[in-house]
C-alpha cells in the first residue's frame, strides 16, 4: 500500500481508532521487553479508557471533544509505548524503567486527556472543551483515585505530576517529582503527546475542523493583556496557517524542556524516526498552503465520537 490510511499510525499497521489493536501492540512491546505473560493493570486500563470515552464509565459522560478524542489518546499511548521501548533498548548504563513503570507510563498516556470528559452531574459546562485550560489538573486528580483500583497504589501521588508534562498549566521546570526516573517518564509522555498528534495523517484537517472549535469553547482564541485583548487565532484557517510557527515552539519544547526524549523512537524503529518524518511532512504541506488565499485540505479524519 502506497498511501497511509487516516485511521492508522505512522507505520500504517495499527488502527488507532481501535483500542483492541493498540492494546495488542502495546502488550506485544511490553512482553518483548520484560518476558511477562500478564499485564493486568494495562488490560484493565485499556478496558476502562474505552468505557470512559464511550460514556459507559460510571459517573462520566461520553467524550465530546472531537480533536482530543479516543483516536488521539490511543495514538499518544502507542507513541509512549514505543518511546519507552526505545529508551529501554538504548539506555546503556542509565536507570531501567522496568515493567511497573512501563505500565504506569502507558496508563498515564491513556488517561492524560481524561480531564476533558465531563461528569454526569456537571450542570455548569455544556462541552468538555470548556475545561481546556485546566483539563490536565482534572486528569491528575482522576488518576490519583483511579490507580489504586488497578493495583498501582504506589504511583497514585506521582502520576499527576507525570501527566503535567503534557500540558501548559505548569512550566516543565516547575514540575516536582520524587526521583529522576519520574521526570524521564514525564518527558517521554510529553514528547509522545506532541509527536503523535502532529504526525497524524489528518493533523491539519483536525486543527481546522476540530481543534479550533475546542479553542473557542475553551476561551483561548483571544487573550486579555494589560494593553487590552489580543486575538490569538482569528479563524480556523488562521490556526492552520500558524501551525508552522507552533512547530517551532513545539520543537524547542521537545529538544530543551523535554530533553530530546522523542529521539528514542529511532531505536524502536531501528534507525528512522517515523513520527518526526510524518510531522515534518505535515509542516511542509502547511507551509505550502499557508500562502494561498484559500486552504486546500481534502483528507477526511475518522470520528470516534459516539454521542
Amino acid at each position: 500500500m502506497n498511501f497511509r490510511r487516516a485511521e492508522f499510525d505512522v507505520t500504517n499497521r495499527i488502527n488507532t481508532t481501535d483500542p483492541v489493536c493498540v492494546r495488542m501492540e502495546v502488550v506485544r512491546i511490553y512482553r518483548s521487553l520484560y518476558s511477562r505473560p500478564q499485564a493486568t493493570a494495562l488490560a484493565s486500563a485499556f478496558d476502562d479508557v474505552s468505557r470512559m470515552y464511550h460514556g459507559e464509565y460510571d459517573g462520566y459522560t461520553a467524550c465530546d471533544t472531537e480533536y482530543h478524542d479516543l483516536q488521539h489518546i490511543l495514538e499518544v499511548t502507542l507513541a509512549m509505548a514505543r518511546l519507552l521501548d526505545g529508551y529501554e533498548r538504548s539506555r546503556g548504563d542509565g536507570a531501567a524503567i522496568g515493567e511497573r513503570l512501563f505500565q504506569l507510563g502507558v496508563i498515564c498516556a491513556l488517561f492524560h486527556d481524561v480531564g476533558y470528559i465531563r461528569k454526569r452531574n456537571d450542570k455548569r459546562h455544556k462541552r468538555g472543551a470548556e475545561y481546556t485550560t485546566r483539563h490536565v489538573s482534572r486528569g491528575a486528580r482522576f488518576l490519583k483515585g483511579y490507580l489504586p483500583t488497578i493495583g498501582l497504589d504506589e504511583f497514585a501521588d506521582v502520576a499527576g505530576s507525570i501527566v503535567h508534562f503534557t500540558g501548559y498549566e505548569r512550566p516543565v521546570s516547575t514540575i516536582r517529582v520524587p526521583a529522576p526516573i519520574y521526570k524521564l517518564l514525564g518527558s517521554l509522555l510529553g514528547s509522545a503527546d506532541i509527536i503523535a498528534q502532529m504526525s497524524d495523517r489528518c493533523y491539519l484537517e483536525k486543527c481546522r475542523d476540530r481543534l479550533f472549535p475546542e479553542f473557542v469553547a475553551g476561551g483561548i482564541t483571544r487573550k486579555q493583556t494589560g494593553k487590552g485583548e489580543i486575538v490569538v487565532f482569528a479563524s480556523a484557517e488562521d490556526l492552520v496557517r500558524k501551525t508552522p510557527a507552533f512547530y517551532q515552539t513545539a520543537s524547542r519544547r521537545l529538544d530543551v524542556e523535554l530533553g530530546g526524549a522523542y529521539q528514542y523512537a529511532k531505536t524502536h524503529f531501528g534507525g528512522d524516526n517515523l513520527y518526526m518524518d510524518a510531522v515534518k511532512q505535515n509542516i511542509r504541506f502547511a507551509e505550502r498552503i499557508g500562502s494561498a488565499n484559500e486552504l486546500t485540505l481534502r483528507r477526511h479524519p475518522p470520528s470516534t465520537i459516539t454521542l
